[in-house]
């Protein structure tokens, strides 16, 4: 009888030991018809064999600053982010979201750039942005990091959301539908080129593609902010080069992810760009000798341990 207790109190203490112990990967993205999620999952999947061990799991959200507030509370380990609601992040910005400077968070990479496309229906007569005045837009989700780019460009050409007929706060998949039946003239969606949801509205619908001059930035000033360019013929009936703004994105953790886990995280990415590539095209401008510099947030020191190992830092 004793040796039958002793049995079942051992095994209840390993499994007890073995459940506090499993470790969880929840990579935090955006919406289903963006660029995040389907590099979200396979992230998943890379960090599946390299952490066997570990439950990974895949998060459709708002995006940026709900991905960098879940983060700061530990209820997920990765998160994708605009670099520019990072910065925002950092510093404590409560326009932008953040009530208190989120100093938990920790970067992983610097990943690829996104290209801020403002789309327009052919037939609303909006060839400027001058021209958005007294129309019907959606500016991104509320305090999404697409929404703070539309305040951010706005402000720089002397407009804000007053002189628009009507603003609607939607994801990027809403907006799209809206713009199919003609329920909204204009939209901004900040994305990797190639983004499902602006290929799905021009093969739909005849769009414009508004230009977003190069002054735009230096009147902007903030260092996350560059100039672009969005190729001809990426989109149907886009046949010119358009002019834009690109943000960096990143991958972000917390300080509260150990060392090891985030090194083969960041190892396994790299060694894997090929699937997430296959995932979605934007991961072709992931360049690992950048990764490293740039970010407001300071490295994790998982992720620094695989750039110096690999000669990326001094």
């Amino acid at each position: 009888m004793k040796l039958r207790s002793l049995i079942v109190a051992s095994t209840i203490a390993f499994i007890a030991q073995t459940s506090h112990s499993a470790e969880f990967i929840n990579v935090l993205t955006g919406g289903t018809s963006g660029v995040y999620y389907p590099l979200g999952v396979s992230l998943s999947q890379i960090y599946g064999k390299v952490l066997p061990d570990a439950k990974t799991s895949v998060q459709a959200t708002k995006a940026s600053a709900e991905n960098l507030n879940l983060l700061q509370t530990g209820r997920g380990e990765v998160a994708f982010t605009l670099g520019d609601t990072l910065n925002e992040a950092w510093k404590g910005n409560e326009e932008a979201g953040f009530k208190t400077p989120l100093k938990k968070l920790r970067t992983l990479a610097a990943i690829y750039p996104n290209y801020i496309h403002f789309l327009a229906n052919a037939d609303a007569g909006i060839k400027t942005l001058a021209d958005l005045r007294g129309k019907r837009v959606s500016v991104g989700a509320p305090k999404s990091g697409t929404e703070l780019n539309s305040r951010d460009i706005l402000k720089a050409v002397g407009m804000s959301y007053k002189d628009f007929a009507k603003v609607e706060y939607l994801s990027y998949a809403e907006s799209v539908e809206l713009m199919k039946n003609r329920q909204l003239d204009a939209t901004l969606l900040s994305s990797g080129l190639g983004v499902a949801a602006v290929r799905d509205l021009a093969t739909s619908v005849k769009i414009v593609v508004i230009p977003i001059p190069a002054e735009v930035v230096t009147k902007i000033g903030e260092a996350a902010y560059t100039t672009g360019v969005i190729p001809a013929n990426t989109y149907t009936g886009q046949t010119t080069d358009v002019p834009t703004i690109t943000v960096q994105n990143y991958l972000v953790t917390h300080e509260g992810v150990s060392t090891d886990t985030v090194y083969k995280m960041t190892k396994s990415m790299f060694e894997n760009l090929d699937a997430m590539q296959a995932a979605h095209s934007a991961a072709k401008a992931i360049n690992k000798e950048t990764a490293g510099i740039g970010s407001p947030v300071p490295l994790h020191p998982g992720a620094e341990k695989y750039y110096r190992e690999a000669g990326l830092l001094k």
